[in-house]
């Protein structure tokens, strides 16, 4: 498995989002160039993580990772922040490449305004075949996914009143959310080829369900997730994709047939994640009706429980869930910090100290 994590590039005192991607990746060197991405924005960041097997190896090359973007970003001025949406006012400024300025030309308003920081797991699969299974059977547990990671609650200067405001700024673009069951990877080619044939999207990287079949690496890519505060919750968080990974394919090698919700229902479960995060009910996976976050948690703990004992990583999965629901989610992190305060600037100040602790 591996992990890329979008950041906010911001200025030191502030907190103003500072458009320096390119200073930051020149700062960087050839060295850490595989590491270190720019993103539609200038006023962001990506790493990617190297492949991992074990959770504890993931942790330690999220740590690499996020060392590695603070060091350049304090090299061009600015600090590195782990927030799905900056708390304070911003105009983006797009990075200037050929495929982002027909984006804005071709999107208008929704490239325009569209800075925002997510967390994409990818997980290895040995065919598209199975990837494509395991697409079709998943769908009703990633609501669960983005009500965990949710860290997105300030837009433009004004708590948005939900927890992950980035997903429904993501969900402007044409081709995001969830979708109906492919049945067969043949299936899911021709969807997506039928997609960019429409004209509406520029290419097969705007094909951006919330979770795809990867066209760069063996993976399934789920995209769901805003980018996590602490290095644990997104080692957490790909360790529970992993897992219903494993327990979907493993469903699928038992001929198992797909029963899931229809697609507006997990829009549905989608929306409520995005809007209350772990604060309020869920919409439960198995039954479609409300129940309480925690319980709905524990459910999707519960469904991949005997792939997670197979890898070894139960307790330590279960460790770091507890931890995240007493805590609380990055998107309780920005508003216990604002209440503290009443300044957003504060807010991205410990976030940034969140960040770069690892």
């Amino acid at each position: 498995m591996g992990v890329e994590e979008e950041f906010l590039l911001v200025e030191p005192g502030t907190g103003r989002p500072k458009a320096v991607a390119g200073t930051v990746l020149q700062a960087a060197g050839r060295a850490a160039g595989s590491d270190l991405e720019a993103e539609l924005q200038q006023q962001q960041l990506e790493t990617n993580s190297r492949p991992c097997q074990s959770l504890d190896d993931l942790h330690r090359e999220l740590r690499r990772c996020r060392a590695g973007a603070a060091t350049a970003a304090g090299r061009a001025g600015a600090r590195v922040a782990a927030l799905g949406t900056s708390p304070v006012s911003v105009e983006p400024r797009p990075v200037r490449t050929s495929r982002y300025e027909r984006m804005a030309e071709a999107f208008g308003l929704t490239a325009h305004e569209q800075l925002t920081c997510g967390c994409h797991v990818h997980v290895e699969v040995s065919s598209a075949d199975e990837g494509v299974a395991v697409l079709d059977r998943a769908g009703p547990w990633l609501a669960v996914l983005l009500a965990l990671s949710a860290n997105s609650p300030f837009w433009q200067g004004l708590d948005s009143s939900y927890a992950s405001f980035r997903y429904q700024v993501w969900g402007r673009w044409p081709g995001s959310g969830p979708t109906e069951p492919f049945g067969t990877a043949q299936a899911h080619r021709e969807t997506v080829q039928q997609m960019v044939g429409t004209g509406t999207l520029l290419d097969t990287g705007m094909v951006s369900f919330n979770a795809r079949l990867s066209e760069r690496y063996p993976t399934i890519e789920v995209r769901i997730s805003d980018v996590c505060l602490h290095a644990d919750d997104a080692v957490l968080i790909a360790a529970l994709v992993r897992a219903l990974v494993e327990t979907e394919a493993r469903s699928w090698r038992d001929g198992r047939p797909v029963e899931r919700p229809r697609t507006e229902l997990l829009r549905l479960a989608a929306w409520r994640a995005s809007r209350s995060g772990l604060d309020a009910a869920l919409l439960s996976p198995v039954t479609g009706l409300p129940e309480q976050a925690r319980i709905v948690v524990h459910m999707l703990l519960d469904h991949c429980r005997d792939a997670l004992a197979e890898a070894g990583e139960a307790d330590t999965v279960t460790e770091l869930l507890t931890a995240l629901l007493a805590r609380g989610n990055g998107a309780s992190f920005q508003r216990a910090a604002y209440r503290r305060s009443g300044r957003l600037s504060d807010v991205i100040s410990a976030a940034v100290l969140v960040t770069e602790s690892g």
